[in-house]
């Protein structure tokens, strides 16, 4: 049996790059996608609703499949700012919002925001704000103890340690 010519003559370690057809092929393979890719994105951008009051944000979008995000600015853990190239050369960016979820990805992205500084900055403000409406400890008496808004940190410290030993001294009080 003739042994072939390519058979003697191919040497695996001589490639070193992918065959410029390559990138013919992908070319090929991406427009019919951008022909389906383009009307989802268009129908997205069309529905795409966002929403901040009060309590927190939501967003919704779809047009067969609705679908609908709330967090309450509560449940927010984290906020990332993203721009990738071509978002910064159209002054665009993605605030991502992170909850405890568990999940590695934001459970929202507000996409398409042009003043996405201010609007982190909004964000974490509300964050902090609502996570400051918790209720004020109790004393022994059950009234809210009031932690003097208006003082420095040195002040509020000490009303937070003379309030804590008040606190440890009632079991001995009540003996």
């Amino acid at each position: 049996m003739p042994e072939t010519q390519n058979d003697s003559a191919f040497d695996a370690t001589k490639i070193t790059r992918p065959a410029p057809v390559l990138l013919t092929y992908y070319i090929l393979v991406s427009v019919p996608s951008l022909f389906l890719a383009l009307p989802l994105l268009w129908f997205r951008f069309l529905t795409l609703r966002y929403t901040f009051d009060h309590e927190g944000v939501s967003m919704r979008w779809g047009l067969l499949f609705r679908k609908e995000i709330l967090l309450t600015y509560r449940r927010i853990q984290d906020i990332h700012l993203t721009r990738n190239l071509v978002q910064r050369w159209f002054g665009l960016a993605t605030v991502g919002i992170q909850t405890a979820s568990g999940s590695a990805g934001p459970e929202m992205s507000i996409e398409g925001i042009l003043e996405a500084e201010p609007l982190r900055d909004f964000l974490y403000q509300q964050m902090r704000g609502a996570r400051g409406e918790t209720e004020l400890p109790n004393d022994a008496s059950g009234k809210p103890v009031s932690l003097g808004h208006g003082t420095n940190t040195t002040e509020l410290l000490r009303e937070i340690r003379d309030h804590l030993a008040r606190i440890n001294r009632l079991p001995e009080d009540q003996q």
